[in-house]
């Protein structure tokens, strides 16, 4: 295979945030910190609200149906994960996830505006499936409420509550990478000191 195309491909994944690249010294998988993390959901909140102020105003009753039943389904979805499933189930799950907020992005008719969050999405379902999981389960009817919200006609309503949902994310995410972090550091401090 030439390298040309192998150049373009590892140019995608660094402009994505997944691989980084140091003069002589190559390209890795990107190790993202609790800031990483914070930034892109501060952006992620940024985008979905107006995502969902957008979907409030623009959906029809078809595709206000559409959420309610997907999201619907993903309650139904997660609570089976919180009661136990393997790492296939878990990956289908977060699809499904990405596939709820990106129907929310679509039906709020503003392509740039859809791209963007699908774009921001690549990561964040990195995150939850490899490196953290879900390791709670998620309130009964969590997605429920908020495609009630998005649905209410009530911008206000249907902003403050995908807020919430992201926020509700960053928070479980951040208890992760702390918890990742603090025993990284008791596994570098008992092997001793880096040479």
């Amino acid at each position: 295979m030439s390298t040309v195309p192998i150049a373009e491909a590892l140019r995608r994944l660094e402009d994505d945030g997944l691989v980084e690249s140091r003069a002589r010294a190559g390209t890795r998988v990107r190790v993202h910190t609790d800031e990483d993390v914070r930034a892109l959901y501060e952006l992620r909140e940024a985008l979905e609200t107006q995502s969902a102020r957008l979907f409030c105003q623009r959906a029809t009753p078809a595709e206000r149906h559409e959420i309610r039943r997907l999201a619907e389904q993903l309650d139904v979805l997660f609570s089976r994960l919180a009661a136990g499933g393997d790492a296939a189930f878990s990956f289908a799950v977060h699809t499904q996830h990405v596939q709820f907020h990106m129907r929310v992005a679509e039906h709020a008719r503003s392509p740039l505006l859809g791209a963007m969050v699908e774009r921001q999405h690549v990561l964040i379902l990195n995150w939850l499936y490899d490196m953290t999981g879900r390791r709670t389960p998620l309130p009964p009817g969590f997605h429920a409420r908020l495609a009630e919200a998005l649905v209410s006609r009530d911008v206000s309503r249907a902003d403050e509550a995908m807020r919430g949902h992201v926020r509700y994310g960053l928070m479980e995410i951040s208890r992760e990478i702390g918890t990742l972090a603090a025993s990284e550091w008791r596994e570098r401090r008992a092997s001793g000191p880096r040479r």
